[in-house]
C-alpha cells in the first residue's frame, strides 16, 4: 500500500532559526514606545507593511461560547488606535452570535518573515451604526453584494443556493445598503503582548496590562 504524502513529513524537525532581532526594553524607552504599546504595534505594523508582508493586517480571532468552547478564524483588522482592534463582519456569524453571548475575545497577528507576533486580549463591542456604514460605503461593489447576500454561517444546501442569493442582491439595484445584520467589532486593549523570535527558541516576549493608572510591562519566559 502506498504510504500518503502527508506521512513522510518529518513535522517534529520542522523548524527554523529565529536571528532577525530582539524585543530590549531600554532600546523601546529611547525610542519612546516602552511605555506605550499602542505606538510599538503602530510601529511593527508599519514595518510589516513596509517590508511587504502578505497581508499584514490579517489576524486569527479567538471567541468562545459562555461555556468556554473556543473557535478561532482568520479576519482583517480594519482599525486600529488606542480604543481598540476593529473588524467586521457578520452579527449572525458564529463569531457574532458567541460575541453577543460572551463579550470577549482574543486576536494573534503573526509576521512570520519578521519573526515577530502580537496577541491582544480584551472585552469586544459593535460599532457604532454611522461607523459601519461608513465603512461598508467604501467597500467595493462586489464586497457589498456578498456580505448582503451571504448568511454568515449559516447551513446552505449547495453552492447554487448562494450564488441565487447573489443574483438577487445584484437584481435589487446598483446602490447596496449594510444590512442591518453586519457590522463592526472593536477589541479593547486589555492585554497586548508583544514576541520577537530569537536564536535557539529564547524568544522576547513583552506583556503590556492596561490598568486605571496606565500601561503595566512585564516580561515573560518564552
Amino acid at each position: 500500500m502506498e504510504t500518503p504524502s502527508h506521512s513522510r513529513m518529518d513535522l517534529a524537525g520542522m523548524r527554523d532559526e529565529y536571528t532577525d532581532g530582539g524585543l530590549d526594553e531600554t532600546e523601546l524607552d529611547r525610542a519612546g514606545a516602552g511605555s506605550d504599546p499602542v505606538k510599538l504595534f503602530h510601529r511593527w505594523l508599519d514595518e510589516a507593511v513596509g517590508a511587504q508582508v502578505h497581508e499584514p493586517n490579517a489576524m486569527a480571532l479567538a471567541t468562545a461560547t459562555p461555556e468556554g468552547r473556543p473557535s478561532s478564524r482568520i479576519v482583517l483588522l480594519k482599525g486600529f488606535d488606542a480604543d481598540g482592534l476593529v473588524f467586521y463582519t457578520g452579527y449572525a456569524s458564529r463569531k457574532g452570535r458567541e460575541l453577543e453571548a460572551n463579550p470577549y475575545a482574543a486576536a494573534t497577528m503573526l509576521w512570520h518573515p519578521m519573526q515577530r507576533q502580537v496577541r491582544v486580549e480584551g472585552a469586544v463591542t459593535r460599532l457604532a451604526p454611522a461607523e459601519s456604514d461608513a465603512y461598508f460605503a467604501s467597500r467595493p461593489h462586489g464586497s457589498q453584494v456578498s456580505a448582503a447576500a451571504s448568511p454568515q454561517s449559516r447551513v446552505v444546501a449547495d453552492r447554487a443556493e448562494l450564488d441565487r442569493l447573489r443574483d438577487g442582491v445584484e437584481r435589487s439595484g446598483p446602490e447596496v445598503v449594510r444590512p442591518a445584520t453586519w457590522g463592526g467589532y472593536r477589541i479593547r486593549l486589555d492585554v497586548i503582548e508583544f514576541w520577537q523570535g530569537r536564536q535557539s527558541r529564547f524568544h522576547d516576549r513583552l506583556r503590556y496590562e492596561s490598568t486605571d493608572e496606565g500601561w503595566t510591562r512585564t516580561r515573560l519566559a518564552p
